[in-house]
């Protein structure tokens, strides 16, 4: 079990940081909206951007809706969906399942992107693997959504840390990114489709075999945000929920949140 090594409780957030706030205006079709939040850190610490050329677009199914290899699975590199192979567990005696995203699943940002390190995470029963769509807030970059209609929603972001920054390198940690207030301004808004400014009511620091992870919680709207690096990949998963499904679930979202790593 990982300890927390860091809790800022009711973070106050009324100056303004300006360089760190993302614009939420239209972009050109194509360019993804995580590597705008990211050279805000990047110009904030002076680091060249790459110049990011929009990826295209690359169905390669030939079959309807979603299934297993051989049965027509809709594959679709970095900029779509990617496919969706089964990755969970059997449920454990208290009816939680382990996703651990699979070595084939398919993914990688593309010809030349190192694969993506697998995460994982637990899910009470009955929560599913649900399609993603590029017009999804973070864009291209989600690599997974699972949700359950009455309880909740989850969302994992994969970014190259290379399409923002030249020289983070390939075994990147989330402090060389930078530090949880800078990481939640630049990279919130990709997950609340707004800037959090006011709405970090906590953030935690907490290490986990030798990797640290931001976790941020934040309302309106109500969400847990947990943000990492590892090889050349930023990673930010999502557990979020109505009104509702927060004041009756809020303890299992929290468990969901508590549990990603990556692996």
């Amino acid at each position: 079990m990982g300890t927390a090594v860091q809790c800022i409780s009711r973070l106050s957030w009324k100056n303004n940081h300006p360089h760190f706030l993302v614009s939420q205006s239209a972009s050109d079709k194509g360019q993804s909206r995580i590597i705008r939040a990211a050279a805000a850190i990047a110009k904030d610490d002076e680091i060249n951007r790459r110049a990011v050329i929009a990826s295209g677009v690359a169905l390669l199914s030939s079959a309807a809706g979603f299934g297993f290899p051989g049965n027509g699975l809709a594959v679709i590199k970095q900029g779509l969906l990617a496919g969706r192979i089964p990755g969970l567990s059997e449920p454990d005696e208290q009816g939680w399942r382990t996703y651990q995203r699979p070595d084939d699943k398919s993914g990688g940002h593309g010809v030349g992107w190192s694969p993506i390190i697998p995460y994982a995470f637990s899910v009470p029963q009955n929560w599913e693997e649900v399609p993603v769509s590029i017009a999804d807030l973070g864009g291209t970059e989600i690599d997974l959504r699972f949700a359950n209609p009455k309880q909740g929603r989850v969302s994992v972001i994969v970014a190259p840390v290379l399409r923002f920054s030249d020289n983070l390198g390939d075994n990147t940690t989330i402090e060389q990114i930078g530090t949880p207030e800078k990481v939640i301004s630049a990279f919130g808004p990709e997950v609340i489709g707004q800037n959090v400014e006011g709405k970090v009511i906590s953030s935690n620091v907490a290490e986990h075999s030798g990797r640290k992870y931001y976790q941020f919680e934040l309302e309106p709207p109500h969400v847990l945000i947990t943000a990492t690096a590892a090889g050349n990949r930023l990673y930010l998963f999502s557990v979020t929920g109505n009104g509702l499904q927060w004041k009756k679930h809020y303890k299992d979202l929290k468990r969901i949140s508590d549990s990603f790593r990556v692996v």
